[in-house]
């Protein structure tokens, strides 16, 4: 009898403890730097969420569920598009955005990752399909900008910031791609002909002066004469040039002129 006093009162002081070390352990949550505990108490969510470091949570009257504030990464797969040039198109981008109030991401959204990119990929389709092919391919920053501000309002709400939004590929049809290097290929020999035709008006010009130089001074002529015999004779030793000014043969013609 007397074993049995002193068996039973130390059992269940152990049995308390063992209990009061359970909700101990269940009470206790280590948060980290980059996430905040949100608290729901009897169902209803505290105010303010718990910051980073030991927190105690009086279970199971309150339950906490953290939620990561770094920035999250979402691949938004490829999507089907038709430009406002009527040109289909697959086009797939890259979204970051971050939990700026936990609490609004655990209250007023189930799933926010997965919200986030079914939203991401319907406003991808629509806002793309507003740009020209050609504007999507040369003007992405403008697109991006526009998606990113799109999809930062949609998520406001939910208490998301997204950062930023870049659009990675464009994939277009065959048939559009020999299009676009006929293009660029006609557009080249458009510049390479403006090019040539520049350069022979500047040519032309040069030689208009030079002939103006040379009808002021007649002596200039003899100086080309001899500077040109000095340049074939350096390249061709065997080659004899004689030159007959062009005087002479005017002054010939004229004659034969006057004497008939």
């Amino acid at each position: 009898m007397e074993f049995a006093q002193l068996v039973f009162p130390g059992l269940g002081m152990l049995v308390a403890i063992f209990l009061i070390l359970i909700w101990f352990w269940n009470s206790l949550y280590v948060i980290k730097e980059w996430e905040r505990g949100v608290v729901l108490r009897l169902g209803r969510m505290l105010p303010e969420a718990k910051p980073a470091g030991l927190r105690l949570v009086f279970w199971p009257i309150e339950t906490l569920y953290r939620i990561p504030l770094r920035i999250e990464t979402l691949d938004v797969p490829p999507q089907d598009i038709i430009t406002r040039d009527n040109v289909s198109a697959k086009v797939n981008a890259v979204c970051y955005f971050k939990v700026v109030d936990a609490n609004l991401a655990l209250a007023r959204v189930q799933n926010y990752l997965y919200a986030t990119s079914q939203l991401a990929q319907t406003t991808l389709r629509s806002v793309v399909g507003q740009f020209e092919l050609d504007d999507i391919l040369a003007e992405r920053e403008k697109v991006n900008a526009k998606l990113q501000i799109i999809l930062d309002q949609d998520t406001e709400p939910w208490g998301i910031k997204v950062t930023k939004v870049e659009v990675k590929q464009v994939d277009i049809p065959e048939t559009m791609q020999r299009a676009i290097a006929r293009q660029a290929e006609a557009e080249r020999e458009r510049r390479a002909k403006i090019i040539h035709a520049e350069g022979e008006a500047q040519a032309a010009a040069k030689l208009a002066e030079a002939a103006a130089v040379l009808e002021k001074e007649p002596a200039a002529i003899q100086l080309r004469y001899l500077q040109t015999l000095t340049e074939i004779g350096v390249e061709k030793n065997t080659t004899v040039v004689f030159p007959l000014p062009i005087d002479i043969i005017n002054a010939w013609v004229t004659s034969l002129r006057t004497a008939k």
